[in-house]
């Protein structure tokens, strides 16, 4: 026989809420915020300890890397084992010019060296172009930097030809040989006048002659290239009114004589070490002299140095 009992069933006031009540609502909150702030500390944990055992490289995750000239410049000069053509001093020179040039300022530079990626890198706002006698050394530097723009040029000229091409250019300083022209349509034979158009368009700040080779008489020289500058920083329009002209190795013959012809001794604000600082202003177009008697004492002082030229 089965006897009954009775069971007495207790319920917990919280079950009897309504399931929008306030009480369900707070705890469903909390427990939100709790997840969502469980999630963030996990992720963060995550993300940190992944970029401590697997580091990127800074250029791929920062937005403010280093430009790649002055990168290639850096990564170039600390492994290189060539040493540099121009001294401290003659580096410092340009390098503080280039630094007071007003932005953008275009530079000129005759010669690829080792001091290439430096000058570009000194002049990341502003414009560099280079010239150079090998096409060569310019179609490997343009395809190991692109962000390198040179030109190759064919000099026709000869270091044992220094006093001809002078003479020459004194019968034509009213005509192909005049102080200010464009260069693109001059017959002149000292004249650079086969780059691209806007060369002989843009107004330089800043030009550098370490080029092409002239240490032997058969060499191009650097006739031509001070000539051009000459005529480029004479020839300027818009900006400013003035042109830098550096020369490397002014102890030698060309590079000084023609310095002094195209550049003017007048204009000479400084000689350091081997390289030479003028500063040359722009002229009005009719003008018909580089610089006054020139010609006449280099010619003087220099013609024992003809004879050697001739003879080698």
């Amino acid at each position: 026989m089965k006897t009954s009992s009775t069971k007495l069933i207790l319920f917990h006031p919280s079950f009897t809420k309504q399931p929008g009540s306030p009480t369900t609502n707070h705890h469903r909150r909390w427990w939100f915020s709790f997840i969502s702030f469980l999630t963030f500390i996990l992720t963060l944990t995550f993300l940190t300890s992944k970029s401590i055992l697997s580091p990127t490289p800074p250029s791929l995750t920062t937005p403010n890397s280093l430009p790649p000239p002055i990168f290639d410049a850096l990564l170039h000069y600390t492994t290189t084992k060539t040493n540099s053509s121009m001294t401290f001093q003659e580096l410092t020179t340009i390098a503080n010019v280039l630094k007071n040039c007003p932005s953008p300022c275009n530079f000129l530079v005759f010669g690829l060296t080792h001091e290439t990626l430096l000058w570009k890198s000194l002049n990341t706002n502003g414009r560099t172009i280079f010239v150079d006698e090998s096409a060569y050394f310019v179609g490997k530097l343009e395809e190991k930097h692109p962000y390198i723009e040179a030109y190759d040029v064919v000099f026709t000229t000869k270091v044992n030809e220094l006093y001809d091409l002078l003479d020459y250019t004194k019968d034509q300083i009213k005509k192909d040989c005049r102080p200010v022209q464009n260069l693109l349509f001059s017959d002149c034979k000292l004249a650079i006048n086969d780059l691209p158009n806007h060369i002989y368009e843009m107004g330089w700040d800043v030009i550098l002659v370490d080029g092409p080779r002239g240490f032997f008489p058969v060499a191009p020289g650097r006739m031509s290239a001070i000539f051009t500058a000459g005529v480029l920083a004479r020839s300027k329009k818009g900006g400013c009114g003035k042109t830098h002209v550096f020369v490397h190795e002014m102890d030698r013959q060309v590079e000084n004589v023609c310095s002094e012809e195209f550049l003017c001794k007048e204009n000479l604000v400084e000689t350091v070490d081997l390289l030479g600082h003028f500063v040359v202003k722009n002229k009005v177009v009719n003008s018909q002299e580089f610089c006054p008697s020139s010609y006449s004492s280099s010619k003087s002082r220099s013609r024992s140095s003809k004879s050697f030229y001739k003879d080698h």
